[in-house]
């Protein structure tokens, strides 16, 4: 269903222009053709169509778009990466710039209770270099689990049985840094060294 839905979508494109055309994982779609384990050459017969599909757009390149994402570009049939199809390559890679990072830090605790005297700045400058944005979510939410946590344990200790309790929860620099002991980048500097590699073959097979 999601490969008819997304020749349809290219169909439908000539009379819905201008258009952007998104395909998210690239190469499960259009794989090399002539694979292994290609039982009855059906994938073969997708790439075929699709590249006949891209082909007739051709004449309104100026007000429709296709753009598609992949983690694995060596595996995409290199017809679909040729002048007029997906001719231009954008490596998005991880930006370890230390300012960079304080500004994701900033957008995804803007609605946490932060102690005055933290210092996402300092934050970002501890953070691994292969750090993503999914390991920065992972990080601020884990140290406000961790800030949540010790105002739960403060609550159980307090004895004095007020019913005015400040149930707020502040997160502190500690808090982050204990996360930054526990979490393990989920990309490795070997998975971050073979995509570098990726962007340096793609890029000088274009020029």
């Amino acid at each position: 269903m999601l490969l008819v839905r997304n020749f349809s979508a290219i169909l439908q494109a000539r009379s819905a222009r201008p258009c952007v055309i998104f395909f998210d994982e690239l190469d499960s779609l259009a794989p090399a053709r002539g694979a292994s384990g290609d039982s009855g050459g059906v994938m073969d017969r997708v790439v075929s169509q699709m590249l006949a599909e891209i082909d007739g757009l051709n004449d309104s390149t100026q007000d429709l778009f296709i753009i598609g994402a992949s983690n694995r570009p060596d595996l995409i049939d290199p017809a679909l990466l040729r002048p007029g199809r997906f001719d231009k390559l954008l490596y998005v890679g991880v930006n370890s710039e230390a300012s960079y990072r304080e500004r994701v830090l900033k957008a995804l605790t803007r609605k946490f209770k932060l102690k005055e005297d933290i210092s996402l700045l300092s934050i970002a400058k501890r953070c691994p270099p292969n750090f993503t944005g999914a390991d920065m979510y992972a990080l601020c939410a884990d140290a406000w689990f961790h800030a949540a946590k010790r105002k739960a344990l403060a609550s159980d200790s307090d004895s004095t049985g007020s019913d005015e309790m400040d149930v707020s929860i502040i997160v502190e620099y500690e808090d982050f840094l204990k996360v930054l002991g526990e979490i393990s980048p989920s990309l490795s500097m070997a998975e971050l060294k073979k995509y570098e590699l990726l962007r340096e073959q793609f890029e000088g097979s274009s020029r």
